[in-house]
């Protein structure tokens, strides 16, 4: 028996909010929309033009209020192959919440507070 990863979901507040960052910040594109008849929710699969694994994001009309992330520490993570030009970018966008200079590498925040960390792709 064999499995295969598909895609990683977060629900989100801004749907198009949360697009612009994910294409600004990570350069992913959209690969699929899919909404619900009655408009209760809107999912869109975001993915890098390179892997198949895709970032789905969630969004439900009747939601209102911000996610509560709690202590959770899951991420998602991301290579570069230029991770100066990656930091200069994260860090004029203000979204780098997180470095470890030691380790080299460092998290950036979307807009309802998930963290994506990022590393070179070779170290």
């Amino acid at each position: 028996m064999k499995f295969t990863f598909v895609h990683n979901n977060i629900n989100v507040l801004d749907l198009e909010k949360s697009v612009d960052f994910y294409k600004k910040a990570l350069g992913l594109v959209e690969t699929r929309k899919k909404e619900a008849s009655d408009g209760s929710f809107i999912l869109i699969f975001l993915g890098d033009e390179t892997t198949p694994h895709k970032l789905e994001l969630t969004w439900l009309r009747d939601r209102t209020e911000p996610y509560d992330l709690g202590d959770n520490e899951i991420h998602i993570a991301f290579t570069t192959d230029d991770y100066e030009a990656a930091h200069a970018l994260h860090k004029e966008m203000g979204c780098i919440c997180y470095e470890n200079e030691a380790m080299g590498i460092y998290f950036i925040e979307d807009p309802d507070g998930y963290w994506i960390e990022i590393l070179p792709e070779k170290r």
